[in-house]
C-alpha cells in the first residue's frame, strides 16, 4: 500500500496513476476543501482525461483519508508531493516537507521499515544534506529502520495523465538496496527504462531537464530581441525554418550530441559565429547576455578540467592526451579545445605530454607549436602514461577501452 501526501497537480496524478496500475493508494492533503472536492469525485484543477480516472478509482483503489497518521500506518511507501516554493532568497523552502515528515515520523515505529519517497522537486544534495539529517534528528537511522529515496516527476501540465502512464523513463534516486527493490516492484509494470541512481543524481536530473527547457526558451527570446534590433528579419519564419534542421527532426533526432557535456566547442563555425553575433548585437545597442555567457562558459570549462587534473596528478608525471581534432570523424583542429588544454597544462608545469589522434597528428603538430610527443598508435599512447585525458570521442578509443583498464582516466567527453 502507498500513501501520497499532497494532492496537487503532481500528487493527485501520481496517486491516480499508481491506483490505475493496481496499487492501493491513500491520498492526503492539508487542504480540507481540496480533499472534499476529490472525495466528491471532482478534480480540483483541469487535466484532460483525468476526471474519468478519478471517478473510476475514488473509494476503490484510491482512498481519501482525513488524517495522514492513519494512511502512513497502513502503507509501506509514503510519497511526498508537497510544495517546495522559493523563499525570499530563491532557495527551495522545505517547510512543507519537514511538516509532513514530523507527522509521518511520529506515526511509525522503527521496525516498520517504511520508505519515504520525495517526489517534490528539491535541489541536488537536499536529501543527503537536509532531509536525512532531519529524519535522523528524530531518532531514526536511515538505511536501517527507515529508508529514503527520490522519484522526480516529468509531467507537463495539460498532458500529465499521459506523461505519467506512458513515461519516457522512470528515475529512482536512492542509496538503499531495499528501497530500490520495493520501488522497482511498483514501476516495473510501466515497461520503460527504470534508472536507479544516487540521491544527488536523481535530484539533479529533474533540474537538468527544467533548466535546459528554461534556457532554450530564454535563448529563443534573446535571439528574437537581436532580430528585432537588427531589423527586417521575419522572426517567425526564421524559427520555423530553423526547426527543419534534421538534428531536431531526424530519425532519430541527434540533438543529444549538443545537449551533452564535454570540454567545450571548437572548430571554425561555432566560436566564430557566436562571437560575430555578439559583436553585431552590441552595434545595435543590445547586450546579448546568453550568447556572452555561452562564450564565457566555453572558455571556463577548460580551466575547470585542468583544476581537476592538477589535484590528482603530480607535475612531474606523464600525461597522455587522446584526440586532437575538435570532434571525431574530422581532422579539423581549428580552435580545438585540446589546444587550450595543452597550453594550460604546460603553464601549470606539466612537461611530459604525449598526444595521439587517429588522423590529426601531423596537422596539429604543424599548426600548434607545442613541445610534446606524438604517438603513432593508440597502444603507444596508452602505454606512455598511467594518466589518460580523453579530449575527443573517437570510436577507436571506445572500441579499445579495455586497454584503458586500471588507468587514471579523465574523460573530458564522457564517452567511456
Amino acid at each position: 500500500m502507498i500513501t501520497v501526501a499532497g494532492l496537487g497537480f503532481v500528487g493527485l496524478t501520481t496517486a491516480l496513476g499508481l491506483a490505475e496500475k493496481g496499487n492501493i493508494v491513500y491520498g492526503f492533503d492539508v487542504d480540507n476543501n481540496k480533499l472534499q472536492t476529490i472525495k466528491n469525485k471532482k478534480l480540483p484543477f483541469f487535466e484532460a482525461g483525468m476526471q474519468e480516472i478519478l471517478e473510476k478509482h475514488v473509494n476503490n483503489n484510491f482512498k481519501i483519508t482525513q488524517t495522514l497518521e492513519d494512511a502512513v500506518q497502513n502503507s509501506k511507501i509514503i510519497i511526498l508531493c508537497v510544495g517546495t516554493p522559493s523563499d525570499e532568497t530563491g532557495k527551495a523552502d522545505l517547510k512543507y516537507i519537514k511538516s509532513a515528515l514530523d507527522t509521518i515520523l511520529s506515526s511509525i515505529k522503527k521496525d516498520d521499515k517504511k520508505i519515504i519517497v520525495t517526489k517534490s522537486t528539491i535541489p541536488p544534495s537536499t536529501t543527503q544534506k537536509e532531509i536525512i539529517p532531519y529524519i535522523e534528528s528524530k531518532g531514526f537511522k536511515t538505511g536501517v529502520d527507515i529508508f529514503v529515496a527520490n522519484n522526480p516527476e516529468f509531467l507537463r501540465e495539460g498532458h500529465a495523465w499521459d506523461d505519467f502512464i506512458n513515461p519516457d523513463r522512470i528515475v529512482i534516486g536512492s542509496n538503499d538496496d531495499y528501497a530500490k527493490e520495493v520501488m522497482y516492484q511498483i514501476y516495473k509494470t510501466f515497461e520503460v527504462p527504470v534508472h536507479f541512481v544516487s540521491l544527488n543524481t536523481g535530484e539533479f536530473i529533474k533540474y537538468l531537464s527544467n533548466t535546459f527547457l528554461a534556457t532554450l526558451i530564454s535563448y529563443s527570446n534573446e535571439m528574437s530581441i537581436i532580430a528585432d534590433k537588427i531589423g527586417e528579419i521575419d522572426i517567425k519564419t526564421a524559427f520555423k525554418i530553423f526547426h527543419e534542421d534534421k538534428r531536431w527532426y531526424g530519425n532519430p533526432a541527434n540533438m543529444q550530441t549538443y545537449a551533452y557535456p564535454g570540454c567545450g566547442f571548437g572548430g571554425y563555425c561555432l566560436p566564430k559565429d557566436t562571437q560575430a553575433l555578439v559583436r553585431k548585437s552590441l552595434e545595435f545597442d543590445y547586450n546579448p547576455k546568453i550568447l556572452e555567457s555561452v562564450l564565457k562558459v566555453n572558455s571556463e570549462i577548460k580551466p575547470h578540467w585542468i583544476s581537476k587534473i592538477e589535484k590528482d596528478v603530480p607535475k612531474d608525471s606523464t600525461l597522455t592526451i587522446l584526440g586532437l581534432s575538435f570532434k571525431p570523424e574530422s581532422d579539423d583542429i581549428r580552435q580545438t579545445p585540446v589546444s587550450e588544454i595543452i597550453r594550460l597544462l604546460s603553464e601549470k608545469g606539466y612537461k611530459k605530454i604525449m598526444a595521439y589522434d587517429p588522423i590529426s597528428n601531423d596537422l596539429f603538430k604543424k599548426t600548434y607549436n607545442f613541445e610534446i610527443k606524438y604517438a603513432n598508435t593508440f597502444e603507444e599512447a596508452v602505454n606512455y602514461s598511467e594518466n589518460i585525458i580523453i579530449a575527443t570521442g573517437w570510436k577507436e578509443f571506445i572500441q579499445k577501452k579495455e586497454l584503458l583498464k586500471n588507468k587514471n582516466i579523465y574523460d573530458l567527453r564522457y564517452v567511456l
